[in-house]
């Protein structure tokens, strides 16, 4: 067995990690359709078959110590990665039946918020963080079956710029956007409140699942809500909570990323009555409208939403910028970068390339021309700085703004919504490696293209439940010819990476 070979980093590496994805792969499809044909009792013996599978056993220690954002960061052991003989044995560990794991206490985390409060992010250990990850790979295509079209964040093949163009659709001249208000809804400690029967309720899982999830929530309680509550930080979590808010979006025409909701009022709807069907529903589940942070806005008065801020204007146009709240940690960001005395021009502008492609991309949709969002003083500043820096430099300080500020096109309302009834898990891989290809500009969107949306290390199609990376396959990244580039996974960067080492 694959644990038994004296060289654990080799093993590691030349997992057949292609064939795992295939595998767990099927076993969501079969899941996913038998869930919308209402064969429930199929699909609760699928997700036992994907618990028992080896490839997502190992496919889930993958993602958390290799893929996740937060791969680096210690639970209350301490443990901020592991070695690839314990990840060997994480994956062992992880056989044992999904009822009988023992969760660790949360490390917390205070995060401070914008009115000055904080929030506590609650972060697993690693290895608890791998026991959810595996379970979420049973749950998932299970609730994808059933989640709303609507309900757009945390979701498999689904993002925050299809929020933003249903707005776009829905408040536009066309639509008649000018005479209507909006809702900006706010669910007061939404992750903190939700009651753990609710949850308990709608989870469509086998008894041993549900039994796992159950002590998975009671870990991370707080003393005085024992019955409420998902940590914010856990890898099951933002799954947990679309399945208690899911359904909220039928009770008016709205749009819903998450705990963060905006409903669409026509002239003649009466907000009251929609509120109060809104309070009843979130009552059931132990939440509450936030009554401070709740507001009836005019569209034409303008409201923040995702980063965003949306507006119609007086002549009917849709209108959608940065908002101030993000343009201001952005510049924040940068700031810190281009004044910090540590490190000389050449590395300001590598750390400086992702934070603004970045933000750029993210905006890529929004109004961007005009003297507001160009960046303009804020490189110039940044031009001043690199100017002091570069004289014993061989690049220039020109050089490096241009690779510290690159490029990125946007094209104002341009984003192709995600078809209405689409899941990643129906199959449909041509439509999925299409779409995804679609979300990369510049040259790895034409790599996509060349390679038809394969990877170039692997061979499997490029979908939306991992990042594309562009490869320089001579190691040289000023080297920009078409032949020295591939569109690889995220993972396969890695293990190219690893292999050199």
């Amino acid at each position: 067995m694959i644990r038994h070979m004296d060289n654990h980093g080799e093993s590691w590496k030349n997992l057949p990690s292609k064939q795992f994805r295939r595998n767990l792969f099927r076993l969501q499809k079969r899941v996913y359709k038998a869930i919308r044909v209402g064969d429930k009792r199929k699909a609760k013996s699928l997700m036992k078959l994907i618990l028992k599978s080896t490839a997502a056993r190992l496919l889930a220690v993958r993602q958390v110590t290799q893929l996740n954002a937060g791969k680096k960061t210690a639970g209350v052991d301490g443990k901020a990665s592991l070695s690839f003989e314990e990840r060997f044995e994480l994956s062992e560990q992880l056989k044992q039946p999904i009822n009988t794991w023992k969760h660790k206490p949360l490390r917390e985390i205070p995060i401070p918020k914008k009115d000055g409060k904080t929030r506590i992010l609650k972060i697993p250990t690693i290895s608890d963080r791998a026991w959810q990850c595996l379970v979420k790979y049973a749950l998932e295509p299970a609730h994808e079956a059933t989640f709303h079209a609507r309900s757009y964040g945390f979701r498999a093949g689904r993002a925050a710029h299809d929020a933003q163009k249903f707005l776009f659709l829905n408040l536009s001249s066309r639509a008649n956007g000018i005479e209507k208000r909006v809702i900006e809804l706010d669910i007061e400690k939404c992750f903190d409140r939700i009651n753990h029967k609710s949850i308990m309720e709608r989870l469509i899982a086998p008894q041993g699942i549900k039994l796992g999830i159950f002590r998975c929530l009671k870990s991370g309680v707080n003393p005085e809500f024992p019955e409420q509550g998902t940590p914010q930080g856990g890898v099951v979590s933002p799954l947990l909570a679309n399945i208690a808010l899911n359904g909220i979006e039928d009770i008016h025409q709205s749009v819903r990323y998450a705990d963060d909701m905006v409903i669409i009022l026509k002239p003649k709807d009466n907000a009251d009555k929609i509120l109060d069907k809104i309070s009843q529903f979130l009552a059931e589940r132990g939440m509450n409208v936030s009554s401070t942070k709740t507001h009836i806005t005019a569209t034409t008065d303008g409201f923040d939403f995702l980063g965003w801020h949306f507006k119609v204007q007086s002549n009917g146009k849709f209108r959608c910028v940065p908002s101030a709240d993000n343009f201001k940690a952005f510049r924040k960001k940068v700031k810190h970068i281009v004044n910090n005395s540590n490190y000389g021009a050449a590395v300001k502008a590598e750390k400086l390339a992702p934070v603004v492609r970045g933000w750029r991309n993210y905006h890529r949709h929004c109004k961007l021309d005009g003297s507001r969002f160009s960046q303009y003083h804020i490189q110039k500043r940044t031009y001043r700085v690199f100017n002091k820096e570069t004289k014993q430099n061989r690049y220039s300080s020109k050089e490096l703004l241009q690779k510290a500020f690159p490029a990125v096109k946007y094209s104002e309302n341009k984003h192709i919504n995600v078809k209405w009834d689409k899941s990643p898990f129906d199959g449909d891989i041509a439509y999925w490696s299409k779409r995804n290809s679609k979300l990369y500009d510049g040259a790895t969107s034409q790599a996509l293209k060349r390679q038809d949306h394969t990877c170039g290390y692997c061979g499997l199609k490029l979908l939306s439940d991992e990042r594309v990376h562009l490869h320089h396959v001579d190691g040289n990244h000023n080297n920009w010819k078409k032949n020295n580039l591939l569109a690889i996974h995220e993972s396969c960067h890695d293990y190219i990476h690893m292999s050199k080492r």
